[in-house]
């Protein structure tokens, strides 16, 4: 019997739901807005996560047809931030919000195309099972990730070469591992804050670790771990506490997917990680 690992206390009430409608609102105004200048299309993804956040705060089941929505409008839109910002020129086509959509090459060079944000839009791709999105997220190089020096610790790299050496087969899997691995210790990584690199950054790894290594009876312990320090950032000031960024742990949950449709084993069940996300429900209900 799985184990329960409780949310922490996220305000869940009236309040939220009006605002997941109202932040719906003005993000649908955003993408139709799309097909003329793809300008903000940066913001409109960050509205569009955010949405995701308030919808999985007031259904932490992801139960209802409209949290599946906001994911995958968000993982349609994380999508389209990569590929309208790879072409100089010419227009390309991106399902988002239900249809097909001719986005404008998005000019000029782009701050929000980091490695941040390319493993938020992995993150989505792999939990909408969007498998031709997850390939073409990590044909992607590094160097057009990179981010002005400052901005990111150089662990953030490896870790998204790890990722991106895994899903293409390619060799070397294990080194780049562990070496993402190694350079988040606080005497090498120190532009991320302390809480931050232990609370949400180091544990996707470690959870990917044994989920690269078939390690099927330590992926639970390991995704406990997850959670208990996704719970201890989020729960570390009061302001954190009513942030419903903390509604769902987005890495962990990704990697819970893939364990899953690896039949491992999942020994615990946690609002932080929306069960019919994690096990794929709605998966063929309308087009992604």
């Amino acid at each position: 019997m799985a184990t329960i690992f409780s949310r922490h206390n996220l305000s869940t009430g009236p309040d939220v739901e009006q605002l997941a409608e109202k932040l719906d609102e003005y993000l649908f105004r955003d993408i139709d807005s799309l097909e003329e200048t793809t300008e903000a299309i940066d913001s409109t993804f960050n509205s569009a996560v955010l949405s995701l956040y308030a919808r999985c705060a007031v259904d932490p089941r992801a139960a209802a047809a409209e949290t599946w929505e906001s994911m995958v409008n968000a993982m349609q839109l994380g999508s389209a931030l990569f590929a309208t910002t790879g072409i100089t020129e010419g227009t390309v086509e991106c399902r988002i919000n239900r249809k097909l959509r001719t986005l404008p090459a998005a000019r000029g060079p782009r701050s929000s195309i980091n490695a941040g944000n390319w493993l938020s839009a992995f993150w989505l791709a792999v939990i909408c099972h969007e498998q031709q999105r997850m390939t073409q997220l990590c044909e992607i190089s590094l160097e057009r990730l990179r981010a002005p020096e400052g901005a990111y610790d150089e662990y953030i790299y490896h870790w998204v070469d790890t990722l991106q050496t895994y899903w293409l087969r390619r060799p070397g899997l294990a080194g780049k591992l562990t070496t993402a691995i190694e350079m988040t210790d606080p005497a090498i990584a120190r532009i991320a804050p302390l809480d931050l690199l232990q609370g949400q950054l180091y544990p996707p790894m470690n959870l990917f670790y044994h989920f690269v290594t078939r390690d099927t009876e330590g992926f639970t312990p390991a995704l406990t771990e997850a959670l208990k320090l996704h719970q201890a950032y989020w729960t570390l000031t009061e302001e954190r506490t009513t942030d419903i960024d903390g509604s769902i742990a987005l890495g962990p949950l990704a990697i819970a997917c893939l364990a899953h449709d690896g039949k491992f084993p999942i020994g615990i069940e946690s609002d932080y990680l929306p069960k019919h996300l994690l096990q794929h429900t709605w998966l063929g209900e309308f087009p992604t």
